[in-house]
């Protein structure tokens, strides 16, 4: 079956039959443009050796005058009515010696005498047939001395060209359609068998459900651009399955905790035969309220909620950070380095979620540097850490969408899946902070994490470490 218009290998195939088309198309261009380069020189050619034959049978008479003396098979074909070929020859007093027609005389004899170096003209119109004629002029040497000899040719004499562009038209140009039909043919084999791997991934990702949590995609033998996917995509089920089981614990947990309080509740009312129970009937009840309350919270969340209500030391988490990164950078031939203030900075946080945000931000750094440069880690006083790279930078045009999921940038050829940035962001998110970049004056980028300040302790002087 004919694959869909919006099939990703049909799209590639068409790409691939688009491009040999337009290669085909400059390769047919490029024949005929050098075809007609060469009739052009090979007319310039001839026409330098008409002048020279025709310099060659210049003579002077007994009374010392010149003329030209063509033999007559030249003289029938320069004299033809059907002759596409003028000429015009000038002696060293710059009078015509001979012209066919005589008109082209009159006009060269206003002209200057020739050089050694032929000087080519265009002539628009000219003649009875309002032709136009290409030519050269030229100074050709003679037994009579220096002669200017002007020799030029009708434009629609081709004589090479038109024979060539017909045989090419007729014998080889019906190979083109052809050519691109297997071409096409061919692409939709080739995209199609290369996909294969990727339908079948495809097929195995559809089987998996809440009771078939524990399948994975095979990531072996795939193309480097699904890998990426495919991995991430483990990763993901990884969690929903890790999610799923937290589910059925707590589910049974919770189900263990009911089952006694439900049985005090059933015993306590076969018992019940005065009031004096009410009010452990009423613990009772309010226990099994809690607990209720708790897995309708649980079962409420997305996610596990990220903790930021700790006191982070940005110094520690951005040291700890350059002496984890400083062997990749040095297997990078680059190097990370460290600045921060000698009193303490502490913000408030998830020290693991701002670890993680600050290694992407190292590790992007040192992806986009170039070699044998420096990304720099700084805390500051006011609650932030940057990160700045000398790498390309970041256009302004650019600076919002980086921190979308899955966008790489336009030219970018970097590793990865577009997932860094966006995660930083969330996690600034999280702790109500944000994040920003901009330009360092001597090139590349500077990402700065800024985090909300630690209250202040009920009592404590106000001072660098609280807001």
């Amino acid at each position: 079956m004919f694959p869909s218009f919006k099939s990703l290998q049909f799209q590639l195939a068409l790409r691939v039959t688009a491009f040999y088309a337009i290669a085909a198309a400059i390769v047919v261009a490029v024949l005929i443009i050098r075809a007609y380069d060469i009739d052009a020189t090979l007319d310039r050619r001839n026409l330098s050796i008409r002048a020279e034959n025709l310099a060659a049978y210049v003579s002077r008479d007994a009374t010392g005058t010149l003329r030209l003396d063509l033999p007559a098979r030249l003289e029938a074909v320069y004299t033809s009515t059907l002759s596409a070929d003028i000429y015009a020859i000038r002696g060293a007093d710059h009078r015509v010696i001979a012209a066919v027609p005589p008109a082209f005389g009159a006009m060269t004899a206003e002209w200057p005498d020739a050089s050694g170096t032929p000087t080519y003209f265009h002539l628009e119109g000219f003649g009875d047939g309002a032709l136009d004629y290409y030519g050269l002029s030229q100074r050709e040497p003679s037994a009579v001395g220096p002669l200017s000899v002007s020799v030029a040719r009708a434009a629609t004499s081709y004589v090479l060209v038109f024979p060539l562009l017909r045989e090419f038209v007729l014998d080889y140009a019906w190979i083109v359609p052809v050519f691109l039909l297997a071409t096409l043919a061919i692409g939709i084999f080739a995209v199609r068998n290369g996909l294969k791997k990727v339908r079948h991934v495809s097929e195995m990702a559809s089987a998996i459900g809440p009771n078939a949590t524990s399948i994975r995609l095979p990531i072996q033998n795939l193309p480097s651009e699904i890998t990426p996917l495919v991995a991430a995509v483990n990763h993901a089920l990884d969690r929903l399955e890790q999610g799923f089981a937290v589910q059925r614990q707590f589910t049974a947990n919770a189900a263990h905790e009911l089952r006694t309080p439900l049985g005090i509740v059933t015993a306590a009312l076969d018992t019940m035969e005065t009031d004096s129970q009410l009010s452990k009937l009423k613990s009772d009840v309010a226990r099994m309220n809690r607990l209720v309350q708790q897995l309708l919270s649980v079962a409420r969340l997305d996610a596990v909620a990220l903790d930021v209500s700790g006191t982070v030391n940005l110094n520690a988490v951005a040291a700890d950070t350059v002496a984890n990164l400083a062997p990749l950078a040095i297997a990078r031939d680059r190097t990370v380095a460290l600045n921060a203030p000698e009193e303490r900075v502490d913000v408030k946080g998830n020290a693991h979620a701002i670890t993680d945000a600050l290694r992407n931000l190292v590790e992007n750094a040192l992806v986009h540097s170039p070699p044998a440069t420096e990304v720099t880690v700084s805390t500051h006083s006011d609650g932030s850490v940057s990160v700045a790279d000398e790498g390309p930078g970041i256009v302004r045009e650019d600076r919002e969408r980086i921190f979308d999921r899955f966008w790489r940038g336009r030219t970018s050829s970097s590793p990865g899946a577009g997932l860094g940035l966006s995660i930083v962001k969330e996690i600034m998110k999280a702790h109500g902070g944000q994040v920003t970049v901009d330009s360092r004056p001597s090139g590349g980028a500077v990402f700065t994490l800024r985090f909300p300040r630690p209250a202040c302790e009920i009592g404590e002087t106000v001072n660098s470490r609280c807001s």
